[in-house]
C-alpha cells in the first residue's frame, strides 16, 4: 500500500513538472528583436548572414580612385530612393525586394567578393540578399552590419547618385555643384551651373561664407579620387553638409543629361602650347587638336612598338601604379611631382598619365608652372591594368 502510495505520488511530480516544461506560459528565451532603424527599413527580427564585417574593412574598398576590377563589389540594398540621396562610394543600387530582377548588375565572376550593406543591424535587406547571391553561386560575399548609420557615424564619405543630381537641378535646389577637375579638362564641359576649383588649388575662401550650404563635389568618375579629397578638405574647413559625386561627369554624360557652359569659363586662362618638338629630324609627338595632348592612337602604338621612345610618368598613387602601370612607365605620385621634376629625364618626350586624364593634367600644368626644361604631354583619357596589361577604355 505504501508502495502504490508513493508511485501516485511521483507520478503527480512527474506530470506537474512536464506540464510547466511544456506551457506557453513558460519562460523560454526567445530572439530579441532589434529596434527598427532608418525609418522602419527592416523589422530586426532575421536570420543574420553568417560573415560580417565592419567600417575599417568597407573603407579601402570605398574610397577613391575604385577600381572594380581589383575592389570588392560594394551593394546597397536599400530602396533606391535612400541611396540616391546619400550611399557609400562606389556602391551599386540592388534593393532586396528588386534582387532576382536586378542580379544582371552583379558581377560576372562569381568568386569576386561582394559586401552587401543596407540601414544598420535592424535591417534585414542586406542579410537577405547576401544569402540570395551566395544560392546563385557566389563564393565570397559579406556583409556590412552597421550598413549606412555606422558608415556616416564614423565620418565616412557620403555620395549622391545621378539621378540625385538632376534632380535637384531640375528644381533648382539650392546646392553648389563644385568640379574639382583641371581648368583645361573643366573649359571642355561640366554640369550645369558648377563652379570649378581645381583640388590642387583649393581655397575654401571660394565656398559660401555659410558652412551649412549644402555642397556636392565631383570630378572623373570613379578613378578619380579629386572630388573625394576637396570634400575633405571643406569638411576640415568646418562645412558640414558635404556630398560627393563620385561617378562625377563620365556618369552625367554617359546618362545624356544637359552638358552647359561651365559657370567660370570665361575667366579661365587659355591653355598653353605644349613646347616645339626638337629640331633636326628627332622623334615628333603626334597630338590632337589640344597641342598638349598626346593622340591616344599615336601613343597606344608607340607602347605597343618602341615604348622607350617616351618617358611616360604614371601620376597616380604608388600602390595603383605598381599594381600595373604602361611599358617601362615611372611611378611618381603627383603629390611628390614638385619635388622630382628637377630629376625627370630630359632626352626624351614626357608623357604625363593616370586613369582619367584629370591628375595627368594637373601634372602638365606643374610642369610647365615650374617652367621644366623639355617636351611634356597629357595622355587625356580613361585607361585600367586588364589581364596584364593597361589599356585606353575611353578616348
Amino acid at each position: 500500500m505504501k508502495l502504490k502510495s508513493l508511485a501516485l505520488a511521483l507520478s503527480a511530480i512527474f506530470i506537474t513538472s512536464y506540464a510547466t516544461a511544456t506551457s506557453p506560459t513558460a519562460t523560454e528565451a526567445k530572439p530579441a528583436a532589434a529596434a527598427p532603424s532608418g525609418g522602419g527599413v527592416g523589422v530586426g527580427n532575421y536570420k543574420p548572414y553568417t560573415k560580417i564585417v565592419d567600417y575599417d574593412y568597407v573603407k579601402p574598398h570605398a574610397t577613391p580612385p575604385i577600381d572594380r576590377n581589383k575592389n570588392a563589389w560594394v551593394i546597397d540594398a536599400r530602396p533606391t530612393k535612400r541611396y540616391d540621396v546619400g550611399h557609400i562610394p562606389g556602391a551599386i543600387n540592388i534593393p532586396d525586394p528588386l534582387f532576382d530582377k536586378m542580379k544582371d548588375r552583379l558581377p560576372a565572376d562569381k568568386g569576386k567578393e561582394i559586401i552587401f550593406y543596407c540601414q544598420g543591424p535592424a535591417c534585414e535587406l542586406s542579410h537577405q540578399s547576401a544569402y540570395k547571391a551566395e544560392a546563385l553561386g557566389y563564393t565570397n560575399v559579406k556583409v556590412y552590419q552597421g550598413g549606412m548609420p555606422d558608415w556616416e557615424a564614423k565620418g565616412g564619405e557620403v555620395a549622391v547618385s545621378t539621378e540625385h543630381v538632376a534632380k535637384l537641378l531640375a528644381d533648382k535646389a539650392d546646392v553648389l555643384l563644385v568640379d574639382s577637375r583641371p581648368e583645361r579638362v573643366f573649359e571642355k564641359g561640366s554640369l550645369p551651373g558648377a563652379i570649378n576649383i581645381p583640388d590642387p588649388k583649393f581655397d575654401p575662401a571660394k565656398l559660401p561664407a555659410d558652412k551649412a550650404k549644402p555642397i556636392i563635389f565631383f570630378c572623373g568618375g570613379l578613378h578619380c579620387d579629386l572630388s573625394s579629397n576637396s570634400a575633405r578638405k571643406a569638411r576640415a574647413a568646418g562645412y558640414t553638409n558635404v556630398k560627393t559625386y563620385p561617378e562625377g561627369y563620365p556618369a552625367w554624360q554617359a546618362a545624356a543629361k544637359p552638358v552647359a557652359a561651365p559657370a567660370a569659363a570665361a575667366s579661365a586662362p587659355a591653355a598653353p602650347a605644349a613646347p616645339a618638338a626638337a629640331a633636326g629630324g628627332a622623334f615628333k609627338v603626334e597630338t590632337g587638336k589640344d597641342k598638349e595632348v598626346i593622340s591616344t592612337a599615336f601613343f597606344e602604338r608607340i607602347m605597343r612598338e618602341s615604348p622607350d621612345k617616351l618617358t611616360v610618368i604614371d601620376v597616380r598613387k604608388l600602390d595603383q601604379c605598381k599594381a600595373g602601370t604602361w611599358p617601362g612607365a615611372l611611378c611618381i605620385p603627383y603629390e611628390e611631382l614638385e619635388r622630382k621634376l628637377p630629376t625627370l629625364p630630359k632626352d626624351k618626350p614626357i608623357v604625363f598619365v593616370c586613369g582619367t586624364g584629370a591628375k595627368a593634367s594637373m601634372a602638365y600644368d606643374l610642369w610647365l608652372e615650374k617652367k621644366t626644361p623639355g617636351e611634356a604631354y597629357i595622355l587625356d583619357a580613361e585607361s585600367e591594368f586588364v589581364d596584364g596589361r593597361m589599356r585606353i577604355v575611353k578616348k
